[in-house]
């Protein structure tokens, strides 16, 4: 295998590689070393690059499979390197929340998501692009060069896992972790062409700090495939003491439910979300070839999507309020992100925008009741180019996004599982995508389901253009 065809290899197969000594968790590490060093100038998937200690873990590592009689007891993504998004904590690293007066941050302590990763075996490869604190669906903060898409360099690889999910597209790390607000993990992966997944609320820890916006965000995975993502998401699932809201251990492991049988199953589906723009001509297409799929796998369909209109104010005010709470004045914010803390909230204020978003959850989870799966677009139109809503006034962009992802943040507000799956390519070379929602706690059905249509889509996206050279 040459180098570029083993940058794409999956994670979990690179991981065999390893415990079959046919690679080294050094030359591995190498590798994408080498690849971020050629293609990270240009596609801003990294605020930071850990080179030194990446290199010192898989010396260490390397070492360590030398001597061991045993290479297959050893942790499941032994000696594979990956990444962390830039508004999660690794110890010894920036965790700058891509704060432009925050780059020289040091993380004093590793998130739990970060504790549990290191202790599967990962190597940290850095810290990946973020857009500023977390709030936009593209990854453009000011201080730091803008994340490019891999497809196609003029466009958005998406936010605010940009950085993770173009890197990943790029081969600059086989899969990655991300984290998902309001459509942060499957919006990139959508942009970017990868299986991305919003658990559902509970399952990954927020330890050792909290979650301050309602339990509306997640930590995730960014993956090639749906095993890697599964077996990321065992990685990163579980409770850690303290946490004020957890769901019990599956039946079975995420990864053992990518290679079951999915059984037949109820889906409803939508190509367009009332009352929102209408969804691009390719979104809408690729939906209903996916909904056609599935029927021919012998599931049974209907198109139906309940209302979410009722919840834009209540889940606006929700996220506004998380730039408040950074504590940040508005002179170091971008402009958006400074007119958002412009209209921060009283306590009062908060609180019925939570019990008005719990009022929506409740009708939106009852959906559930009568299917099993809603497959639907992740967002409503293909990815914009970077920088093309920068001269818009705050009110404008704001309009703007609430009109493009608006699929998403219904499913972070109810705390559904929820996760992005490339099916096509469009005219300019960009991956298309659709998103997979499942009941609460389900993602073991979701799974099951990605993993089927996944081998019958049978999508080989080739490797882009702008980082095979």
């Amino acid at each position: 295998m040459n180098s570029l065809d083993l940058a794409f290899t999956p994670a979990l197969h690179l991981a065999q590689l390893i415990r079959d000594r046919t690679i080294s968790p050094l030359e591995l590490t190498q590798l994408y070393l080498d690849r971020i060093e050629k293609y990270n100038p240009q596609l801003g998937s990294f605020f930071f690059v850990a080179a030194e200690t990446a290199l010192q873990e898989a010396k260490q590592q390397t070492e360590q499979l030398t001597h061991t009689s045993n290479p297959h007891s050893l942790p499941p993504f032994f000696g594979v390197p990956t990444a962390i998004k830039d508004l999660n904590a690794v110890a010894g690293m920036p965790l700058s929340y891509g704060v432009a007066v925050l780059k020289e941050n040091m993380a004093n302590h590793d998130d739990g998501v970060t504790t549990r990763m290191k202790e599967a075996g990962f190597i940290i490869l850095g810290k990946t692009a973020t857009s500023q604190l977390g709030s936009f669906p593209y990854t453009e903060p000011s201080g730091f060069p803008p994340a490019r898409n891999p497809w196609h360099l003029d466009y958005t690889p998406g936010g605010s896992s940009g950085g993770s999910a173009a890197a990943v597209a790029a081969g600059l790390c086989p899969i990655a972790q991300g984290s998902d607000g309001g459509g942060s993990v499957r919006g990139p992966a959508a942009c970017c062409g990868l299986v991305g997944m919003k658990p559902a609320k509970g399952r990954v820890s927020h330890a050792p700090v909290g979650d301050y916006q309602s339990g509306i965000s997640s930590n995730g995975p960014l993956a090639r495939t749906v095993a890697d993502a599964a077996a990321l998401l065992d990685v990163m699932s579980g409770y850690m003491t303290g946490d004020p809201y957890w769901l019990p251990a599956p039946e079975i492991s995420f990864l053992e439910a990518t290679k079951q049988v999915s059984p037949s199953l109820k889906i409803a589906f939508c190509d367009h979300i009332p009352p929102f723009t209408e969804s691009e001509t390719i979104v809408k297409a690729t939906v209903q070839k996916t909904a056609q799929l599935l029927e021919s796998l012998g599931h049974s369909l209907e198109m139906k999507y309940p209302s979410v209109e009722s919840l834009i104010e209540p889940f606006t005010q929700i996220w506004q309020s998380g730039i408040g709470a950074s504590g940040l004045p508005s002179t170091v914010l971008d402009p958006v992100n400074s007119w958002f803390k412009e209209q921060e909230l009283t306590a009062g204020e908060y609180l019925r925008a939570v019990h008005q978003m719990q009022i929506f959850s409740r009708q939106l989870v009852a959906f559930f009741d009568q299917f099993d799966v809603l497959l639907l677009p992740v967002y409503l139109h293909q990815p914009i180019k970077v920088g093309e809503w920068a001269h818009l006034s705050p009110q404008e962009t704001l309009e703007k996004i609430i009109n493009w992802i608006a699929p998403c943040p219904a499913f972070n507000a109810s705390g559904l599982p929820a996760m992005t799956l490339p099916m096509e390519q469009d005219e300019k070379g960009l991956p298309v995508c659709v998103q997979l929602v499942g009941k609460p706690a389900d993602e073991l059905t979701l799974i099951r389901l990605a993993a089927q249509l996944e081998t019958a889509n049978n999508l080989s996206l080739p490797i882009p253009s702008s980082v095979k050279d």
